[in-house]
């Protein structure tokens, strides 16, 4: 993809201005340099649209035809990295067309009736976030499919589950991957809010007040594959609305990636020691042999910051925008297109990551005798033997404290001692105090347990088969 620049050139719309515009003018108005990924986009955009222009009587077969011929021209062009991109006609729109009416002269020239760049843009963006989309929800979908192969694959793996970072009950390590997983399917359900509100078509609007030609805008809406037409011409060319909804769900989808990672970081390090990532995704370090960081783990991490200010960024651009477009909007692209490019990078270094990673089984199994984890087993004891739940929750903190203060082993009291703090003890107690059995003991749906393990799995293969892409 070649790009120029022309200085002191003409302003390439018509003759109102008798000067060029100014060096800065030039600068600060180019947006080729990002834009120019709208090609595809903008080009498809125009093949409809002077479709519609021929159905209407407006163009002529032949018309149509070298305008669809030079388009196509320009896009194997700009494919094969030999159309010249020039700044000083600023942007994707004034550079495929200038080059069209260079080389077809009064057809390329007839393209521009009844749109302008304001609504084209608007299509274009829209058109460029359904595709994106699509290749971001097939992401997404693979790294669910991994997460559901890890927790099959490791189903009666038992670790400690936390609260406040402190260990707090036994859970399975397939339940903690399947959080995540249900977590990404939301984000799958914000995206493809995304993509509805992105799927109709503001092109006909015009500037801002329509077009004083007998168009058909739905015509162009189904040539585009879209659902239907934006009712009113000025919200049309302003509404920036699908685009916060992008920036929206890609920000949650980075929080989901973030939280994530920042347990692979912790897992991985020598004071848990649950997993080792592979040595694809760690690094050593330039100066402490001994080193192996994540971080694959820590980039993604760190690149929910960029995420999250790209929709602040967005946010604060359009609050003090009044009706219609103002140039403010140019904008809106470049935190788009960085926020499509982060999520699809993220999500394939997760997608890298987890299935090289091994699992520390004993590490997990010796962290389960830490800080009383069937505590709360021992007090759904007492509470099934007719104990008010409050009060057997005093009696289990007695027995806490009891082993604080004495060293003794919470996990092996002796059926005497248990009887001190409560004659509700009794045969099969030892059994209550494994936290390597606790999971099982779970019965609600969705919980821990192995069958509602098993129900998650096969609910979320469901899902991902009845969304599969071709």
């Amino acid at each position: 993809m070649k790009k120029k620049t022309d200085t002191k050139a003409k302003k390439p719309w018509g003759g109102r201005f008798a000067e060029a515009s100014s060096d800065v003018t030039e600068r600060m108005s180019a947006s080729i340099q990002y834009d120019a990924r709208l090609y595809r986009q903008d080009i498809r955009g125009s093949i409809a649209h002077a479709r519609m222009l021929k159905k209407t009587g407006i163009l002529t077969a032949v018309e149509l035809g070298a305008i669809e011929k030079g388009l196509r021209e320009i896009e194997r062009e700009i494919e094969e990295g030999r159309f010249e991109f020039s700044a000083s006609l600023e942007d994707i729109h004034m550079n495929i067309e200038a080059v069209l009416t260079e080389r077809i002269g009064d057809a390329g020239r007839k393209l521009h009736t009844a749109r302008s760049r304001n609504d084209q843009i608007a299509l274009d963006l829209r058109l460029y976030l359904r595709d994106e989309a699509a290749e971001i929800d097939k992401r997404i979908a693979m790294l669910v499919s991994v997460l559901a192969a890890l927790a099959e694959t490791h189903i009666d793996a038992v670790m400690p589950g936390y609260t406040h970072l402190q260990v707090a009950q036994p859970v399975r390590f397939s339940q903690h991957m399947l959080a995540h997983a249900w977590a990404l399917l939301r984000d799958r359900t914000r995206l493809q809010s995304a993509v509805r509100a992105s799927s109709v078509s503001p092109l006909g609007a015009g500037a801002m007040a329509g077009v004083n030609y007998p168009t058909d805008r739905a015509f162009t809406a189904r040539e585009l594959g879209l659902e239907g037409i934006t009712p009113n011409s000025m919200d049309s060319v302003s509404d920036r609305d699908f685009a916060l909804d992008f920036v929206y769900f890609a920000a949650v989808l980075g929080l989901h990636l973030s939280r994530f990672c920042e347990e692979l970081v912790l897992w991985s390090s020598a004071e848990f020691g649950f997993i080792r990532l592979s040595d694809e995704v760690t690094t050593g370090s330039s100066i402490m042999p001994q080193k192996r960081n994540p971080d694959l783990a820590e980039l993604v991490r760190g690149k929910t910051g960029r995420l999250y200010g790209n929709l602040v960024s967005l946010l604060t651009m359009l609050k003090g925008l009044p009706l219609t477009y103002n140039r403010d909007l140019q904008e809106d692209k470049e935190r788009v297109f960085d926020s499509v490019d982060t999520v699809k990078l993220s999500l394939e270094g997760m997608i890298a990551m987890l299935p090289g990673m091994k699992l520390n089984t004993e590490a997990m199994k010796a962290a389960l005798y830490r800080n009383f984890s069937t505590a709360t087993d021992l007090a759904d004891y007492l509470a099934r033997r007719g104990v008010p739940f409050r009060k057997a929750h005093e009696i289990v903190g007695g027995l806490v404290r009891h082993c604080e203060e004495s060293g003794a082993d919470f996990f092996n009291l002796p059926l005497e001692t248990l009887r001190g703090f409560s004659e509700h003890f009794g045969d099969g107690i030892r059994e209550i105090l494994n936290p390597e059995t606790s999971p099982e003991r779970k019965l609600s749906a969705g919980s821990t347990a192995r069958g509602e393990i098993e129900k998650q799995i096969e609910a979320i293969k469901a899902i991902l088969g009845g969304s599969a892409h071709d």
